[in-house]
C-alpha cells in the first residue's frame, strides 16, 4: 500500500459517517476557535480604557501662587476629565469609597485638602511634598488596579512637569530681573569708576598743592618769624623818626617864614624898579640933563634894574620851594607820627602773623599728607570699582539676556527636558497583535493535539501488512500534517483578514505556521507511536510546559532560570519568535533559524516515530496487547 493509499483510507475512515465528520471539522475549528475568539477579546483593549470606571475626588481648598488663588486639584480633575483617558467620575469620598466597595469604580484618584498648598510649599520655608491617593480593589480587577496606577504615576508626572513650569518661570523671571539689577549695577559702578578715577585725579592735584602749600606756608612762617624779629625794635625807630620828623618840620616852619620875608621884600624891590627908573630919568630931566646923557644913565641902570626884577624871581621860586619843603615837612611829620602810632599794632600784627603762618605750616603738612593718603585711598578705591565692575559684567555675561516668550519655552524645557522618541524597528501595532504570535502558535499545537484524539498515530493493518515502516510512518504524518495546515489556513484569515492585524510577510508567516503545525504533528505522532494514549497525556502536559517558556506575554528573561533555559529548547518559543519577525517586519535571518529549529525538531520526531513503528513491524510485546490507560 503506498502512502496516498493510507493517507486516503485514513480520511475514509474520519468521514465514515456524518458524526465522523461532525466530529473531524469541530476538532479543525478547534485552532480557530481557541485562537479566533481569544485574539478577538483581545484585539486592542488599551483603545477601549475609555470605558473603565473611574473615580475622582477633590477636597482641595487651593492656595495662593504668586500673588493668585489656585486649585491645582480642580484644575488635574478638569484636564483627566477632558483629555478622557478614563471614564472618570467627580464624586464625593463618601461615594468614592462606596463606588470602589460596590465594584462601580475599578480605582479612586483623590487630591487631598492640602494638596496646593503642599505644591506651593516648595517656595516657602517649609516646602513638603503633595500626597495623591491612588485606592484601588484587586476583587474588581487585578490589570484595573494595575492600569490605575500607571494612570496614577502619569498623573504624578504631569503634577510635576506643570509644578516643574511654574517653578521654572519664577526662577527664570527673578533671573532676567537680577541680570537687569546687575546691568543696572554695572551702569552705576562704571559711573564710579569713572567718578573715582576723576577724584584720583583731583585728590593727586589736591595732594600736589597741599605739598605745595605746606612748602610755601613753612616759607611763609620762617620769613614772618624773621620779619617779627627785624620789626620788635620798629615801634621806638619810629617813634623816634616822628620826634626827628616833627622838630625838622618846625625848623622848615622857620625857615619858610624868613623866606616868606624875604620874598615879599625882594617883591617890593622888584616892583619898586620901574617907578625909580622913571624917578631917575624924571630927576635928571628936571636938572637939565641931556637926553643922550640920561640913556646912557640909564643904560648903566637898567642892567641893575633887570638884576633886581630876576633876583626877585628867583626869590618867589625859592620861597615856594621853601613853603614846599615846610609843607612836605609837616607831611613827614604827621606822617612819621601815624608810622610810629601804628608800628606797635603792625608789630603785634606781624608776631601774630608768624604764629599763624607757623600753625598753617603744620595744618599745611597734614593736610599735605591727608591728600596723598586720599590719593592713595581713591586708588585704591578705583581700583576696588574696576574689580566689582568686571565682576558684575562677567556676571551679567554669564546670565543669558531671554525675553518672556523665551522664558517660557526655557521654563517647559526645564519642566520636562527629555521627549521620548520611539522608534520601532519592528512593531505590532496592537496588543492582539503582540500577542498574536503566541496564540498563533498555541493553537497550533492544541488543534494538532485535538486532532489525534480521532486520527490514528499509524494503521494498525498497515503495520500488520508488515508494509514499508517509513511509510507508515510518512503517512501517519501527513495525515494530521495535512488538516493541521488547513487549521492554520483558518487561523491566518482570522488573524490577517477578520482581525485585521497587520503582516509583514504573509507568505513567510503562514509558511512558518504551516511548517510548526507539521513539526508539532511529527511530535505528538512520535509520543503516541511510542507511549500511545500515554503518549497523547504527555502532549498535554508539554503543551502546559511551552505555554509557560515560550515568552509569549513578558519577555522570556523575566522566567525562573529552569524554564528559561527551556524555552531555548522546546520548539513552541521558536514559533512564536519567527512568527514575531515575520509579522512586525522583523529581523528576516532571525526567521529563518527559528524555522530551521522547528524543522529539526520535526524532523527527529519523525526519525523517532518511525523507529518506533520499524519496532511495531518486527516486535510484539506485552504493552502492545494491554489495553491503553487512558481511553
Amino acid at each position: 500500500m503506498k502512502i496516498p493509499q493510507m493517507i486516503a483510507a485514513e480520511f475514509r475512515r474520519l468521514t465514515s459517517t456524518p458524526m465522523a465528520i461532525l466530529a473531524l471539522v469541530a476538532l479543525t475549528a478547534v485552532p480557530l476557535i481557541y485562537a479566533g475568539l481569544y485574539l478577538w477579546a483581545n484585539q486592542d483593549p488599551y483603545a477601549k480604557l475609555d470605558q473603565i470606571p473611574a473615580a475622582i475626588v477633590v477636597d482641595d481648598n487651593g492656595a495662593i501662587v504668586n500673588g493668585a488663588s489656585t486649585n491645582y486639584g480642580d484644575q488635574v480633575a478638569k484636564q483627566l476629565v477632558t483629555d478622557g483617558s478614563f471614564a472618570w467620575h467627580r464624586v464625593s469620598p463618601k461615594h468614592a469609597a462606596q463606588g470602589i466597595d460596590d465594584s462601580k469604580y475599578d480605582f479612586v484618584i483623590h487630591f487631598p485638602a492640602d494638596f496646593s498648598s503642599a505644591l506651593a510649599s516648595a517656595n516657602g520655608t517649609s516646602p513638603h511634598k503633595a500626597t495623591v491617593t491612588l485606592t484601588t480593589n484587586d476583587a474588581n480587577s487585578y490589570l484595573a488596579s494595575t492600569i490605575g496606577g500607571q494612570a496614577a504615576e502619569k498623573i504624578r508626572t504631569s503634577i510635576v512637569k506643570q509644578v516643574n513650569k511654574s517653578a521654572a518661570k519664577q526662577f527664570l523671571m527673578g533671573m532676567a530681573t537680577i541680570r537687569s539689577n546687575l546691568v543696572d549695577a554695572v551702569d552705576g559702578t562704571n559711573k564710579l569708576v569713572d567718578g573715582a578715577g576723576t577724584a584720583q585725579s583731583g585728590a593727586a592735584t589736591l595732594a600736589d598743592g597741599t605739598a605745595q602749600l605746606a612748602t610755601g606756608s613753612t616759607t611763609l612762617s620762617n620769613g614772618l618769624n624773621t620779619l617779627s624779629q627785624k620789626t620788635a625794635d620798629l615801634p621806638a625807630q619810629t617813634a623816634q623818626l616822628a620826634s626827628g620828623a616833627s622838630q625838622v618840620a618846625a625848623g622848615d616852619a622857620q625857615v619858610a617864614d624868613v623866606a616868606n620875608q624875604a620874598g615879599a621884600l625882594s617883591s617890593q624891590a622888584a616892583a619898586l624898579v620901574p617907578d625909580v627908573r622913571a624917578q631917575i630919568i624924571q630927576e635928571l630931566q628936571s636938572r637939565g640933563v641931556d637926553q643922550a646923557t640920561i640913556d646912557a644913565v640909564m643904560a648903566q641902570l637898567d642892567p641893575l634894574g633887570t638884576a633886581v626884577v630876576n633876583g626877585n624871581g628867583q626869590v618867589q621860586d625859592a620861597v615856594g620851594k621853601v613853603n614846599q619843603l615846610s609843607s612836605g615837612a609837616n607831611q613827614v611829620a604827621s606822617g612819621a607820627q601815624q608810622l610810629a602810632d601804628a608800628s606797635p599794632a603792625l608789630a603785634q600784627g606781624i608776631q601774630t602773623a608768624a604764629s599763624g603762618a607757623s600753625q598753617l605750616a603744620d595744618g599745611a603738612g597734614q593736610a599735605a599728607t591727608g591728600a596723598a593718603s586720599l590719593r592713595d585711598g581713591l586708588g585704591t578705591l578705583s581700583n576696588g570699582l574696576t574689580t566689582l565692575r568686571d565682576g558684575l559684567q562677567n556676571g551679567v555675561d554669564k546670565i543669558p539676556n531671554s525675553s518672556a516668550s523665551l522664558r517660557a519655552k526655557q521654563a517647559s524645557t526645564i519642566a520636562n527636558p527629555v521627549n521620548l522618541d520611539t522608534s520601532n524597528t519592528a512593531s505590532a501595532g496592537t496588543y492582539g497583535a503582540g500577542l498574536a504570535p503566541f496564540f498563533v502558535a498555541l493553537s497550533a499545537w492544541i488543534g494538532i493535539y485535538a486532532l489525534f484524539l480521532i486520527v490514528k498515530p499509524v494503521s494498525r493493518r498497515a503495520i500488520t501488512a508488515l508494509h514499508s515502516p517509513l511509510k507508515v510512518t510518512v503517512a501517519g504524518w501527513m495525515t494530521p500534517g495535512l488538516l493541521g495546515v488547513i487549521q492554520m489556513v483558518t487561523v491566518f484569515a482570522i488573524v490577517a483578514g477578520a482581525l485585521g492585524f497587520n503582516v509583514e510577510n504573509p507568505v513567510g508567516t503562514f509558511g512558518l505556521m504551516a511548517l510548526a503545525s507539521a513539526a508539532f504533528a511529527a511530535i505528538i505522532l512520535a509520543l503516541n507511536v511510542w507511549l500511545g494514549s500515554v503518549g497523547q497525556f504527555l502532549g498535554l502536559v508539554l503543551m502546559v510546559g511551552q505555554l509557560v517558556t515560550a515568552g509569549g506575554t513578558f519577555p522570556w528573561q523575566t522566567l525562573p532560570g529552569p524554564l528559561a533555559a527551556l524555552h531555548h529548547v522546546l520548539p513552541m518559543g521558536f514559533v512564536v519568535d519567527g512568527l514575531r519577525q515575520l509579522m512586525y517586519g522583523g529581523n528576516a535571518n532571525a526567521a529563518w533559524a527559528d524555522a530551521g529549529v522547528v524543522a529539526i525538531w520535526g524532523g527527529i520526531a519523525l526519525v523517532i516515530a518511525a523507529i518506533g513503528v520499524i519496532r511495531m513491524t518486527h516486535f510484539r510485546t506485552m504493552r502492545d496487547l494491554r489495553p491503553s490507560l487512558i481511553g
